[in-house]
């Protein structure tokens, strides 16, 4: 399965009186862009009220996403991996990790956590415009 980040814009009701217009994005997991807007657009039906646009679908390339049952935000680290190579010549990869938390001191002891052990050093580390992640079922 592939991941799409995908953003959209529909009217959403917020607590006032009249509907608000929202941009949201979010990271869906499925096989074609069109079973992702299809999905997203079901798990969203609830909170949707007149014109939807999905402006944005494309594919998503992580190399892993780290969730968390106490975080609310997704933050997105730029990885850069190191192997050496036979000749004895260091070669260094650059990847995404998405990685969810509360703040982003938290973000940073998460993924060190879980790149214990592997040579590798974090490059950047910033919030995530991702609001959740839609796993396949």
């Amino acid at each position: 399965m592939l991941f799409y980040e995908v953003k959209i814009t529909y009217q959403r009701q917020t607590g006032e009186s009249t509907p608000s217009s929202v941009k949201e994005t979010y990271l869906v997991e499925g096989l074609t862009i069109a079973d992702v807007e299809n999905r997203l657009m079901e798990e969203l039906r609830p909170y949707m009220f007149g014109d939807t646009e999905v402006p944005s679908c494309k594919k998503a390339q992580f190399y892993d996403i780290l969730p968390s049952t106490e975080g609310d935000r997704w933050f997105k680290a730029r990885v850069e991996m190191i192997t050496i190579e036979d000749s004895g010549k260091e070669k260094r990869k650059g990847v995404s990790i998405l990685v969810e938390s509360s703040t982003i001191d938290e973000a940073m002891k998460s993924l060190q956590k879980q790149l214990n052990g592997v040579d590798c050093e974090v490059v950047s580390i910033a919030r995530s415009p991702i609001l959740d992640v839609l796993r396949a079922v």
